[in-house]
C-alpha cells in the first residue's frame, strides 16, 4: 500500500505541475494591463511602474513563473492584490463554505440516485423504471441555472420554506446543495441503474439464487457490491467536479464560496488568488482520486494494492 501511495504521487506531481504552469500562462497572457486595473485608469506611470516592480510584473514570463515556483515550494502563495490578504487566509476563508457545499451535493446525489438507480434496475421495463429514467434525463439536461432559480421561484418566494439567498442555517444549504447535485443525481441513477442491471445477469448471480439464498442476500451482498465499482469512480468525479464547478449555484444563491472568489479575481486580474485557487482545485481532484482508488479495495475483495 505505501509503494502505491508513493507511485501514485510521484504521477500526480507532474500534473499539478503542468496545472501550474497553465494557469500561471492563462493568467499572465489574459488582455489588459493589471497594473491599471490595480491603480485605475487615472493613475500616473511612476504608480503604475511601482505596482508592477511591486508585483513582479515588470519582470519576464520566465522570471515571474521561476518566482511563483519558488514561493509556492515555501508553501507562500503570495498576497492578494485586491484585499492585500494572503492568498492562502483568503482560500481559508472561501473553501471551506464550497467545501460544505459540494459534500451536501454529493450526499444529495448518492442518498437519491444510488437507489433511485436500483429500483429501477430490480424492475426492469415497469413504470417505476421507466419513470426513474425519465426523470435521469431531465436531470442530466436540465441547466442548473435554469433549476436554482426555479427552486428559488418556487420554494423561497412562493412557499417561503427556504431562504432566498446567502449562508447562516441549515436551511440556507438545502436549495444549494440540491441545485448543484441534480446532474450528479441523474447520473449515478442511470450509472446504478445500468451496472447493476449487467452484474444480475452474470452466472454467478444466477448460481447465488439457484443456491436457494435470500434475494435480499443476492442483490445487497453479491450484485450490488460488484456494480458499485464503477459507480464510486463515478462518484469520486462528481465531487471533484462539483468542487470546482459550483460558480454558477454560488452566484444565483450567494453562497460565499470558492467560486465567487475566482470569478472575482479573474476580472480583477488578481493573480496570487487566481493561480492559488485554481491549485486548491487541482490538489483536491488528485486526492479524491486517490481515495477513490483506495475504496475499491474495500468494495472488492479481489482488488489488492502491492
Amino acid at each position: 500500500m505505501t509503494a502505491y501511495l508513493l507511485r501514485r504521487i510521484l504521477i500526480a506531481l507532474p500534473t499539478l505541475l503542468g496545472v501550474v504552469v497553465l494557469v500561471f500562462l492563462m493568467v499572465r497572457l489574459a488582455p489588459g494591463d493589471p497594473a491599471v486595473l490595480l491603480a485605475g485608469e487615472f493613475a500616473t506611470p511612476e504608480t503604475l511602474e511601482a505596482i508592477r516592480a511591486r508585483y513582479g510584473l515588470d519582470r519576464s514570463l520566465p522570471e515571474q513563473f521561476l518566482i511563483y515556483l519558488e514561493a509556492l515550494l515555501r508553501g507562500d502563495l503570495g498576497e492578494s492584490a485586491r484585499s492585500r490578504r494572503p492568498v492562502l487566509e483568503e482560500l481559508k476563508t472561501y473553501f471551506p463554505n464550497t467545501l460544505e457545499l459540494a459534500s451536501a451535493a454529493i450526499l444529495v446525489a448518492v442518498l437519491t440516485g444510488i437507489p433511485l438507480g436500483v429500483l429501477a434496475a430490480l424492475r426492469p421495463g415497469s413504470g417505476l423504471d421507466l419513470s426513474v429514467m425519465v426523470l435521469a434525463l431531465l436531470g442530466v439536461s436540465m441547466p442548473v441555472f435554469w433549476f436554482g432559480l426555479l427552486a428559488i421561484l418556487i420554494f423561497s418566494v412562493g412557499l417561503g420554506w427556504f431562504p432566498v439567498a446567502g449562508k447562516g442555517t441549515l436551511a440556507h444549504l438545502v436549495l444549494p446543495a440540491i441545485t448543484l447535485g441534480i446532474n450528479a443525481t441523474a447520473l449515478l441513477a442511470r450509472m446504478t441503474r445500468g451496472t447493476l442491471l449487467e452484474v444480475l445477469s452474470q452466472d454467478y448471480i444466477r448460481t447465488a439464487r439457484a443456491k436457494g439464498l435470500a434475494e435480499r442476500v443476492v442483490i445487497f451482498k453479491h450484485a450490488l457490491r460488484n456494480a458499485l465499482i464503477p459507480v464510486v469512480t463515478v462518484v469520486g468525479l462528481e465531487f471533484g467536479t462539483l468542487l470546482s464547478g459550483a460558480v454558477i449555484t454560488e452566484t444565483i444563491f450567494a453562497w460565499p464560496g470558492l467560486g465567487q472568489l475566482l470569478v472575482g479575481s479573474i476580472l480583477a486580474r488578481d493573480y496570487p488568488v487566481v493561480q492559488g485557487a485554481v491549485l486548491l482545485v487541482a490538489i483536491s481532484f488528485v486526492l479524491i482520486n486517490l481515495l477513490v482508488d483506495l475504496l475499491y479495495a474495500a468494495i472488492d475483495p479481489r482488488v489488492r494494492y502491492d
